[in-house]
């Protein structure tokens, strides 16, 4: 008999359910350090803690698992996945490909419209500088870039750099914790980012300056932790 794990099983959920919500839920709690790498996710108490049946919450944890958040072991169950410095190199260094290639593709779309909404948001990271709150300035981050490569008209690059974030999820909400004098710097380059694709600047200095900016938050996270 062939054993079902959860990656077997459909795992889009209907927005506003409560296969969404439970998928939300838990997603946060990896992603802010509540659920930290190899905690044990046991159904039944997370669908007691979010006041729904398990069913929803097994829905969501299939999600989880499909997006790398969550792995399943026979005879342990679900867990929290956590990357070591080995994966988090190589998918950075992905991401980086990808994500340059994204933004750049996506250029010629975005309108000045978009770049308001960017540059807000950017805004919003330089703010938070003052009182550093590396989940908050996580996320703001993850808005900035979503902006910028979100119409990329390649399918199929786009769906990597979604991976690409996903799998980093459960360790950036710690990366800045690591190396908060890089959140700074990472702001400037924003704003420059921005200026380039104002200027309707080539596709390839767009891809490198989003290549670059992406390697240098690895660069400075390797450099940290060899200290460590």
């Amino acid at each position: 008999m062939t054993e079902t794990t959860f990656t077997d099983l459909p795992v889009a959920a209907p927005a506003g359910s409560k296969s969404e919500q439970a998928y939300r839920a838990v997603k946060a709690r990896i992603v802010e350090g509540t659920y930290t790498p190899g905690y044990r996710l046991v159904l039944g108490s997370i669908a007691k803690d979010l006041g729904f049946s398990v069913v929803p919450v097994r829905e969501a944890i299939r999600r989880l698992e499909a997006e790398g958040l969550v792995t399943f072991e026979r005879n342990v169950g679900a867990t929290v996945a956590g990357i070591d410095p080995t994966e988090y190199l190589y998918t950075m260094q992905t991401l980086s490909i990808v994500e340059g290639a994204a933004t750049a593709l996506s250029a010629p779309l975005v309108d000045s419209v978009a770049i308001a909404r960017a540059r807000a948001v950017n805004e919003d990271m330089r703010k938070c500088l003052d009182h550093f709150d590396p989940v908050r300035f996580t996320q703001l981050n993850q808005d900035f870039h979503s902006i910028l490569f979100e119409h990329c008209p390649n399918p199929h690059i786009l769906d990597l750099v979604h991976r690409g974030w996903n799998r980093l999820a459960s360790l950036r909400s710690s990366t800045f914790r690591f190396v908060p004098g890089r959140a700074r710097n990472s702001v400037d380059e924003h704003e420059a980012l921005l200026k380039l694709i104002e200027s309707g600047a080539d596709a390839d200095d767009i891809e490198k300056a989003a290549r670059l900016h992406r390697s240098a938050t690895l660069d400075a996270y390797l450099a940290q932790a060899k200290t460590i």
